[in-house]
Order: structure tokens, then C-alpha cells, then sequence
């Protein structure tokens, strides 16, 4: 690329935070593509049936008002306090982006990444070389027919989350015996209990394991089918000492959320709801087959447990897939496999999402030039990431692409 030609980006993953950065390349009109292997908002739509914890207005930018107001005047956007599903979001926000005539030709769907690479160069080639950072990427895309190409950009925004890889159940965060085996019938994701798959939960025992949000959120789910379902019965299991799963946040500014932990830890501490709850539990082994159910054998502290049910869900928690730059140059956490300039810079703040500031451009960087991980993959396994803080890294990371230090379209 010669210095007098714009960058062209490969912004991955076309939800909140890939598409925010496709207004922000379209409105400096860079040239961009956005990869997305399912659909808009792809994660939002499979907990869809979910109410977000945070409301309307932080989940949105004035950009992206002001794009899907100039296409419909007269579109109706949720009040900025309401607290709306994961899919109503999709629908009012998202996917009105995607379809704008701004970004329209730029998002391509079915288009999976497979691998980002440097072209003519292996990871231990040129290292704090700048002659590195002057060769190209190298995408590999699968298309939806499997057919493979190659497609290059010199800047990459990875934004592609964390929710497509689940975590494992074992003792220590290893696969349990057995779980790779019974990965298939397992649940790691928020199922819409109530809804699409509530005849698959109904007059069954379900092992529900996480203390988590996640996990509370099935149960709470389950324990309301059980309203319904007399023979439906829910055994929680999660790693922590105390006698209630979730510990609530003095004052809690996010009303869903400290609704869901006290709902939970009524259900864990009364047993109402069908529910049985185990604190200190570790997982050492699940056999079975779907058909016959599970039998799933593992601690109470030092004591031995096994539980026979006919569902498990895994409530564990996800992991950035780090293998789509095992060629680059990315310097990662120990703990939280995110990009170490970030996690360090998290490290200080510590408490509620809420808390955290904004961390300036300079945590966004990495040892490889002009690639850059945003949103939630930038948290790593860090809960704490709000679309709010993806927004704000956008902003910081343009002020690196284009050099204007004092960048700021959300202010319009």
C-alpha cells in the first residue's frame, strides 16, 4: 500500500461492536469489508429470548441513530431505559444497520475466518521489525460451500466475541471424563427454557452447572417452568464457598440484574422452584447418552456426589478462540487470554462493570501492527465487558487508523 492510499480494514463479526466499526470506516470512507459467518448480531440472536441487563441507551451510539433515522424517519426506537431482549435489539438496532445503504454492500454473511496471517511471514519472522507491519494480512475465508479464498487488508479489527466457544465443566476448567464424548446432548448456552425448548425441559431433572449470571439465568427459567411442570426439579451446582450463588452489588444501578441474582439466591437458599442447590461442587466425570440421560459423578468439597439426571446444562462460561492469529504477534494474558496491554489496564479497575473507564487507545494496541481486538473477545474470560466499552474502542482504536487523536463521532 502506497502512503497516499486509504487502509483497507477486515472488520470481523457483524455484531454491535463490527458493525459500530463499519459506520466509523464508511463515515472516514475507508475502504472495508465486515465477515460475518451467521447473522447480524449472530451471538444476540442465540440468547435472543434473554432481556439485557443494560438499558436502550447504552447499548446504542448517536451514529447509529442518526443512520437509521436517515434511512426511516419515522422509525420507532425503544425508549432509552427499557431493558429489551437480546433479538428485539437485533431487530430495532442491528439489523437496520446492517441493511443501510452505508454499510449494505459491505457485510458479507456465510463468510467464516479461518486464519489471519502476515503475508511471507511465519510468527517468528521480523519481530520489532517495522517491515512486518508493511506486509499485508493474509485472511483465509470459508465461504457457506466450503470453498476456501484468500483475501488481504492492512488493518483487522477482531471482533468476533467470545460466545461461539464454551467453555469445559471438569475440576479445573479441563473437559470432565467423558464430556467431549457427551458434548452433543450437553447444553453450554443459554436455552430459551420457557419458550423453543420447553418441552425438552418439561417433567425432567436438569443438573445446572455455573455461578454465573448464565446459570442463574436457567435456573430462575426452570424453576418458572416448574410452576407449570410439578415433576420438572433443578440441582444447581456451583464452585463458590458461600451459601448464595451470585452476590449482589450494593444499589445495583442495573435493576435486571440484581433482580435475577435476588431471584436466584431465593431459589438456591429456600429450595423453592423445584430447585436444590450445592455450593463447592466440582465435576469429575459425565457418561451417558441422550436418550437415557446422564450420570454425572463428582465432589462436595472432599465429599463423593453422583447425580443421575436427563439434562445438563453447562452454564461455564467462554473463550476467546485465539487460534484465528496463532501467526500474529499477539501478546496475551496468562489469566484471561485477552491482549495483555488491555488486561493490564483492567487489572487496576478492579469491582463492576460499571466502574471500569474508558482505557484509551494505547491498551488497544498489540506487538502486531494494525491488528486490534475489540468488544468482548478483548475481555478475554473478564466478565465484565458492557457494549458501552466496546463503543468506546472504536472510538479509540480510529484515533490509531486515522491519526486524529481528538476523534470523537459519538459526540454529534
Amino acid at each position: 500500500m502506497s502512503r497516499n492510499e486509504s487502509p483497507r480494514l477486515a472488520i470481523l463479526g457483524a455484531g454491535p461492536i463490527g458493525l459500530e466499526a463499519a459506520l466509523y470506516a464508511a463515515t472516514f470512507q475507508l475502504p472495508f469489508t465486515v465477515y460475518e459467518r451467521g447473522r447480524v448480531g449472530e451471538h444476540l440472536q442465540q440468547w435472543g429470548h434473554v432481556r439485557l441487563f443494560t438499558p436502550f441507551g447504552m447499548n446504542v451510539t448517536p451514529l447509529g441513530r442518526l443512520r437509521i433515522l436517515a434511512e426511516n424517519p419515522q422509525a420507532k426506537l425503544p425508549d432509552d431505559n427499557a431493558c429489551i431482549t437480546g433479538r428485539e435489539h437485533v431487530a430495532a438496532y442491528l439489523e437496520p444497520l446492517a441493511r443501510s445503504p452505508l454499510l449494505r454492500d459491505h457485510v458479507k454473511f456465510g463468510q467464516t475466518i479461518l486464519h489471519v496471517a502476515r503475508k511471507g511471514c511465519l510468527k517468528d519472522d521480523g519481530t520489532g521489525d517495522p517491515k512486518r507491519g508493511q506486509q499485508p494480512f493474509r485472511l483465509v475465508v470459508r465461504e457457506g460451500n466450503n470453498a476456501e479464498r484468500v483475501e488481504e487488508a492492512d488493518v483487522v479489527l477482531d471482533c468476533t466475541g467470545t460466545f461461539a466457544r464454551h467453555r469445559f465443566l471438569g475440576d479445573g476448567g479441563v473437559p470432565a471424563i467423558g464430556e467431549r464424548q457427551t458434548a452433543q446432548q450437553v447444553s453450554y448456552r443459554l436455552d430459551d427454557v420457557l419458550g423453543e425448548k420447553k418441552a425438552h425441559y418439561a417433567g425432567k431433572t436438569t443438573l445446572v452447572i455455573g455461578g454465573g449470571y448464565s446459570a442463574a439465568t436457567t435456573v430462575v427459567s426452570l424453576a418458572k417452568l416448574a410452576e407449570q411442570h410439578a415433576d420438572t426439579w433443578v440441582i444447581w451446582l456451583a464452585r463458590t464457598t458461600g451459601t448464595t450463588p451470585l452476590k449482589r452489588i450494593p444499589a445495583d444501578p442495573l435493576r435486571e440484574r440484581d433482580q435475577l441474582a435476588l431471584r436466584a439466591n431465593t431459589l438456591a437458599t429456600r429450595n423453592d422452584g423445584n430447585v436444590e442447590f450445592h455450593n463447592q461442587a466440582a465435576i469429575d466425570a459425565v457418561e451417558g447418552a441422550w436418550d437415557r440421560g446422564f450420570k454425572v459423578t463428582g465432589r462436595l468439597g472432599s465429599r463423593p456426589k453422583t447425580w443421575n439426571v436427563e439434562r445438563v446444562v453447562a452454564n461455564v462460561g467462554y473463550t476467546p478462540d485465539t487460534d484465528l492469529y496463532r501467526e500474529l504477534h499477539v501478546h496475551e494474558c496468562y489469566a484471561s487470554l485477552g491482549p495483555m496491554n488491555l488486561a493490564a489496564a483492567l487489572g487496576k479497575h478492579g469491582g463492576d462493570c460499571l466502574t471500569i473507564p474508558a482505557l484509551g487507545p494505547a491498551s488497544l494496541r498489540t506487538p502486531e501492527p494494525n491488528f486490534y481486538i475489540l468488544g468482548m473477545k478483548s475481555y478475554g474470560r473478564n466478565p465484565h465487558f458492557l457494549l458501552k466499552t466496546g463503543f468506546e474502542q472504536v472510538r479509540d482504536v480510529f484515533t490509531l487508523i486515522t491519526g486524529k487523536t481528538d476523534l470523537n463521532l459519538y459526540k454529534l
